[in-house]
């Protein structure tokens, strides 16, 4: 939702022409302002004030909690001279706000976000992202790319990277800064050059009892000094738990965390049993160790098993092998980078029921997949350079297949669905195609059935069961056992997709079977284009209800043998009581 707030006349007059441009997303607030604005604030995406730039500061600041969830926020004077993006001009879209209201009044755009100003990513939230430390000049490196100046990108991992702008490139010519996206070292320092160290490295570590915090620390140094590995590179430290009080492994981690951790999550000592360990396949095992600890690797073996823990099914390598010291043996692996996969519910239209979680997900994506009339509601907050690939409807495995490509090449990928079936559709086929090369996160979103429910009573706040009628992959005999199945539990039945070319008939016949099981006068309810501009809500008692009347963009609420209609609402009291001749 972009709310649009106004206090005179002029104001009032430039927020209905501004409304009339940007379509349903867009509400002119009643009444006071500032009730209208704490009343609105949680379900916006955008506002549009036409007011003083100070008087719209004071209103919103109670307001503000984090840039990445609070809207963006444009201000236009009353003689609409400036649009000026006033907060949120990255992570709120309000530099495309102002961009776009300039278009339509016909004013100037102001955008003192100067990364924005130029169509590029923010340094520092790259960063974020990474989880990174940096090496180098980061203020100076973010100035050349704001000054159009081409910035060579080298991310030799292949780590998945939110769009970039154009003039950072691979092997762009004659570049004045590199950006190095690694966990490793230079090989030898070069001028202009900015490091990003992502937290990629797990230490193992094996030591005799009453190892020196000296001794452990300088074995940890080595793999800087003989492998390269930047020490700030370093997730955790991990060793067999009969070690979990060494007191010289804890200070040197204490002090590893202290000096590498810029700013991030605290170094940690991780644990391990003897018996987990020794089941861990490493190249330098020693029957020692064996006799004396129960597992024959101890530093190779716990950097292993953590990498693969914390990874969460990421690739790992060993790109240490075991280094000896003092009394002290330290190895480290790597969890390796993959492609990412975001399958995100953008809901069922209005824009104040998409979940910020989703925004965000939407701004991490450098390559954003769906169908073309999804992807149109949520281009305003796709990232300048983002790719974005639409078909027609259909071809939902066709879309989950492509998106799981281009996860597989590297990519950080969104592949969208609105409501119910659009994600649920995808989110199969990409799943089943999906494996170990590519992390694949879900976001959830507000589904057509839950809007539905909550403008028809919320009758799915009792047992439910939802049910697909245009599940093309789905024998219509399963289909309508299940539908048997419901009307024989007596749950509150929601028939999302509920027509389709294929299948026009299929909602008539799920309603005969039903009413079988239930009176005539059982209500059914129907939602169209829920909370969307041509919106229609109805009810009818299942005898009376009409399938002609639902289209694919329905859903269809069938209440319980005991719910009933009370003003336009499907009410279903909770529980049973049993008599001697009910026994549900």
């Amino acid at each position: 939702m972009i709310g649009l707030f106004a206090v005179t006349a002029a104001g009032r007059r430039a927020a209905a022409e501004l409304a009339g441009r940007l379509g349903p997303d867009a509400v002119v607030a009643d009444g006071p302002i500032g009730p209208a604005l704490r009343r609105l604030w949680d379900h916006l995406g955008a506002a549009v004030f036409f007011l003083a730039s100070g008087a719209t500061v004071r209103l919103i600041a109670p307001l503000l909690r984090d840039k990445h969830t609070d809207p963006g926020v444009v201000c236009v004077d009353d003689e609409r001279r400036f649009a000026l993006s006033l907060v949120g001009g990255q992570a709120g879209g309000a530099n495309a706000l102002a961009e776009q209201v300039a278009d339509v009044l016909g004013c100037t755009p102001v955008i003192t976000t100067g990364t924005d100003s130029t169509g590029t990513t923010p340094l520092d939230e790259l960063v974020d992202r990474l989880d990174a430390a940096v090496d180098g000049d980061l203020a100076a490196c973010g100035g050349a790319i704001l000054d159009g100046w081409p910035v060579r990108l080298v991310n030799p991992h292949g780590f998945p990277l939110p769009a970039l702008p154009s003039n950072v490139a691979a092997d762009p010519a004659a570049p004045l800064w590199t950006v190095v996206v690694d966990d490793r070292r230079p090989a030898q320092d070069e001028e202009r050059t900015l490091r990003l160290i992502p937290r990629t490295l797990v230490v193992g570590v094996g030591s005799a009892r009453g190892v020196s915090r000296t001794a452990v620390t300088e074995a940890i140094a080595r793999l800087d000094r003989e492998h390269g590995l930047d020490p700030r590179a370093i997730r955790a430290v991990a060793s067999v738990d009969l070690k979990a009080g060494e007191a010289g492994i804890l200070e040197a981690v204490q002090d590893l965390g202290f000096w590498h951790s810029d700013g991030g999550d605290e170094l940690s000592l991780l644990t391990y049993p003897a018996e987990t360990l020794a089941g861990i396949e490493v190249p330098n095992p020693s029957e020692v160790v064996g006799r004396e600890v129960g597992t024959p690797s101890v530093a190779e073996a716990s950097a292993l098993h953590a990498a693969a823990e914390l990874g969460a099914g990421a690739p790992i390598e060993l790109v240490a092998s075991k280094i000896k010291g003092d009394n002290v043996t330290v190895a480290a692996a790597r969890i390796r980078p993959r492609g990412r996969l975001a399958i995100i519910g953008i809901g069922p239209g209005a824009p104040d029921l998409r979940t910020p979680r989703a925004d965000l997900e939407l701004r991490r994506a450098s390559v954003v997949v769906g169908l073309d009339q999804y992807l149109d509601q949520v281009r305003h907050l796709l990232r300048p350079g983002t790719e974005v690939r639409g078909t027609g409807p259909g071809a939902e495995e066709d879309r989950a297949a492509e998106a799981v490509e281009l996860a597989r090449e590297g990519r950080a990928v969104a592949l969208i669905g609105s409501g119910d079936a659009g994600v649920y559709a995808m989110a199969g086929p990409a799943l089943e195609k999906a494996d170990v090369d590519i992390e694949v996160v879900g976001v959830p979103g507000v589904t057509a059935a839950l809007a539905a429910s909550a403008l028809l009573g919320a009758p799915l706040g009792n047992d439910h069961a939802l049910i697909s009628l245009s599940d093309l992959h789905t024998p219509w005999e399963v289909i309508e056992s299940r539908v048997r199945a419901a009307a024989e539990g007596d749950l509150v039945v929601c028939f999302y997709d509920p027509s389709s070319a294929q299948r026009h008939w299929q909602l008539g016949r799920a309603l005969e079977i039903l009413a079988e099981h239930r009176p005539a006068t059982t209500p059914v309810g129907a939602v169209r284009l829920a909370d969307r501009a041509r919106q229609r809500v109805w009810c009818a008692p299942i005898g009376e209800f009409d399938p002609a009347e639902v289209d694919m963009f329905t859903a269809v609420l069938v209440g319980s043998s005991r719910s009933t209609v009370v003003g336009g609402r499907l009410v279903t009291p909770r529980g049973y009581r049993c008599t001697p001749t009910d026994t549900r």
